[in-house]
């Protein structure tokens, strides 16, 4: 089992900055892969990022390329998301998610999940 806690969600202004940060509790966090999904109202869980064991791989969506940034520090058994230049189209809960297959981006793939941080970006 991994425990995953997200935090760091918040209310913030178009154009402004968020960084959410997820906590790994529970089995070796270095073993798995991590990634951000996002939930909007009435819309599916979509994936976000993704970022391998080591850290040295990373995948994002089309959508937020140049503007997030995945990062995990194993020592401290920590996965981060610094999101920049946020759009009201980025308003959705945020999760932290963790998975044995390489930088997967399905949903499906992924064993454990967090609560999910709320993301608000006013217009």
């Amino acid at each position: 089992q991994v425990q995953l806690v997200e935090s760091g969600g918040g209310l913030v202004q178009a154009g402004g900055s968020l960084r959410l940060s997820c906590a790994a509790s529970g089995r070796t966090f270095s073993n798995y892969n991590m990634g951000w999904f996002r939930q909007a109202p009435g819309k599916e869980r979509d994936f976000v990022t993704a970022i391998s064991w080591s850290g040295d791989t990373t995948r994002y969506v089309d959508s937020v390329k140049g503007r997030f940034t995945i990062s995990r520090d194993n020592a401290k058994n920590m996965v981060y998301l610094q999101m920049n230049s946020l759009k009201p189209e980025d308003t959705a809960v945020y999760y932290c998610a963790a998975t044995n297959l390489w930088l997967a981006t399905s949903r499906g793939n992924y064993a454990y999940w967090g609560q999910g941080t709320q993301v608000t970006v006013s217009s």
